[in-house]
């Protein structure tokens, strides 16, 4: 279950990201060979960034795989870099709760404003929602992680525990 949800999430993302690069490969061409730019292509692409960013952070959320220094924790004890770990999934988790709090905010203040892009007038909400979306996806991840590691005993990686057996001698 968990695993269909985190690839669902990460073909959001990827989708996303898609059609920013895309968005902004055809703005670029309009602009510099028929000076005539996507209407709109800067607003679009960067509340469409912010959506793919978002749903990439869910992901991260559940794996862990973002970028981490292990000098520290590699020369701790495991029961120590459990609750290293633990700390640290804590604080992700309400860092997340911040952040979808305020824009959730946001969203609720922008509903009813009802802000516009410049061009072609296009609500800012749906963006927000998917940005709001996305972050709720990456609180249920974070509680995912936290789970596994608190229940199952599993470190950041998928070779790592925290009984003292880490497989595999390269950690990044």
């Amino acid at each position: 279950m968990a695993s269909r949800a985190v690839g669902l999430v990460e073909k959001i993302a990827a989708v996303m990201l898609g059609l920013v690069t895309l968005l902004i490969f055809v703005s670029a061409i309009g602009r510099y060979l028929f000076a005539r730019p996507v209407p709109d292509a800067f607003d679009l692409s960067r509340l469409t960034l912010a959506v793919a960013v978002m749903w990439g952070f869910a992901s991260v959320a559940y794996r862990g795989s973002h970028i981490k220094v292990d000098l520290l924790a590699h020369g701790l004890p495991p029961r120590v870099r459990k609750w290293l770990d633990i700390a640290a999934w804590l604080a992700l988790l309400v860092f997340t709760g911040a952040m979808t709090w305020k824009i959730g905010g946001r969203l609720i203040s922008q509903w009813p404003r009802g802000e516009l892009t410049m061009d072609l007038r296009l609500p800012h909400w749906p963006f927000l929602a998917a940005i709001l979306v996305g972050l709720i996806m990456a609180l249920a991840m974070t509680v995912g992680r936290l789970w596994r590691i608190l229940r199952h005993g599993e470190g950041l990686e998928a070779h790592e525990s925290y009984d003292g057996q880490d497989e595999g001698a390269g950690h990044g």
